[in-house]
């Protein structure tokens, strides 16, 4: 029986967007002809409703970074972040301890209202084991400088196509990252108030990276998510270069 705490809520916002938002190809077809590097940002942020930071899978940042990236977005705007790798690539994630305390204590609360969801990305070669994956989520921060903070995990490997992982995440309130790929585990489960969905199929002979139809659908997928809490789409990897065009046009449809 859920409690309280991790009821679902009645009905969410949508958010949709991209991975990053410095890439080369991305100039002169989603950026326009002359924009300046350092404008990107402001630009992108006013064409979507999210985009998911990726630096901060491989580093950290100032506490001046987020600020300045807080300054440049437009309010109701709203950042996801991806988990560092120094966290999620080991053997054991219940080893953790510190590597998350430092990532969580970098400056993520300087986004303010514009922090939205941590998605910690799993290695592929990273089976279930339900002791491990508990412990790390009990290592998993709910609050920083008084910030609520919300979690996913992105599983890559089939072992954790499990029912206890499911009932784990659920017990956390820990959301299940939904990957549109082929090649990783396509978990639909509602295990947390908001859904996390990437979106990893683009191709480049689509000038929308989808199609009309199948962006339809993922239109109708993220209201129905919406009814349990807020949703979080990104159009991440397949082919990139449509990744601003996919994310738009699926802002349209909704």
């Amino acid at each position: 029986m859920a409690t309280k705490r991790n009821k679902p809520a009645p009905g969410g916002r949508i958010f949709v967007g991209i991975g990053g938002w410095t890439y080369e190809p991305w100039r002169g077809l989603f950026y326009p002809e002359g924009l300046t590097h350092k404008r990107e940002l402001e630009y992108a942020s006013r064409k979507l409703t999210s985009i998911e930071i990726n630096g901060t899978f491989y580093s950290t940042f100032k506490p001046e970074s987020w600020r300045k990236w807080r300054d440049e977005t437009p309010e109701g705007f709203v950042f996801s972040v991806k988990g560092s790798r120094y966290v999620t690539n080991r053997k054991e994630l219940a080893t953790a301890t510190e590597s998350v305390a430092r990532y969580a204590g970098q400056g993520l609360s300087e986004l303010g209202a514009r922090l939205g969801p941590i998605n910690w990305q799993l290695a592929e070669s990273k089976k279930f084991d339900p002791d491990d994956v508990e412990a790390f989520f009990k290592l998993l921060p709910r609050e920083v400088n008084g910030l609520p903070l919300r979690h996913a995990l992105e599983v890559r490997h089939r072992s954790f196509e499990d029912p206890r992982f499911h009932d784990l995440a659920r017990r956390h309130q820990v959301a299940i990252t939904f990957a549109h790929s082929d090649k990783f585990p396509q978990i639909e489960e509602p295990t947390a108030n908001f859904t996390y969905a990437r979106l990893m199929s683009c191709r480049e002979e689509v000038p929308t990276g989808y199609e009309a139809a199948e962006l339809d659908r993922w239109a109708e997928r993220a209201k129905g998510w919406a009814e349990r809490g807020d949703v979080f789409v990104y159009f991440i990897s397949g082919a990139k270069l449509r990744a601003p065009a996919a994310a738009m046009a699926l802002i349209e449809r909704l």
